[in-house]
C-alpha cells in the first residue's frame, strides 16, 4: 500500500469521525505495507479525553502485533498530532508519520510544539507532511464552519 492509499484510508476515517459529529481527524498505522490499526476521533462518543484519532488507531495495531511497541510501522493521520499523541508515538516508537495538515492551534510536531525529534530522546521519527493537505485542511474548515452555525 502507497502512503497516499493509506492516506486516503485515513480520509475516510475523518469523513466517518465527521458524520459521528466528531471533528474530522483519522488514522491508520501501516506495517510491511498493509494497515494493522485505524482510528477516527472518538472523544464525544466514548467520553475519553485521550480517544483521537492516532491513538485509537496505535491501540488497535498494538493488539494487531501483540506489543506495545510499534517499531518499523508508519502513522498516516490527516491532522498534525497534538502533543499527546506525539508523546505516544515516541513511546510506541513509530518509525514514520506522515500527516496531511499542520495544526496552528494545538500541533505537537512542529507547529505549536516540537515534541518529537527532540535531541534529548532516545527516539527519531521520520515525518513528512502536506499529502492530500488542501482536502483534509479543507475538510476541517467546513466542519468547524458548520458547527459555528
Amino acid at each position: 500500500m502507497t502512503n497516499l492509499e493509506a492516506m486516503q484510508a485515513a480520509v475516510e476515517q475523518a469523513n466517518a469521525a465527521a458524520g459521528s459529529g466528531e471533528v474530522p481527524v483519522g488514522a491508520v498505522v501501516l506495517f510491511e505495507g498493509a494497515i494493522i490499526g485505524s482510528g477516527q476521533n472518538r472523544v464525544i462518543r466514548d467520553n475519553d479525553p485521550t480517544a483521537h484519532a492516532e491513538i485509537v488507531a496505535m491501540r488497535e495495531a498494538a493488539r494487531h502485533l501483540r506489543n506495545y511497541r510499534l517499531n518499523g510501522c508508519e502513522l498516516v493521520v490527516t491532522l498534525e498530532p497534538c502533543a499527546m499523541c506525539a508523546g505516544a508515538i515516541l513511546h510506541a516508537r513509530i518509525a514514520r508519520l506522515v500527516f496531511a495538515t499542520r495544526d496552528p492551534k494545538a500541533g505537537g510536531c512542529g507547529s505549536v510544539l516540537e515534541v518529537l525529534n527532540h535531541p534529548q530522546l532516545n527516539h527519531r521519527v521520520e515525518v513528512s507532511e502536506g499529502m492530500l493537505a488542501q482536502e483534509c485542511s479543507q475538510m476541517l474548515s467546513d466542519f468547524f464552519r458548520a458547527r459555528r452555525r
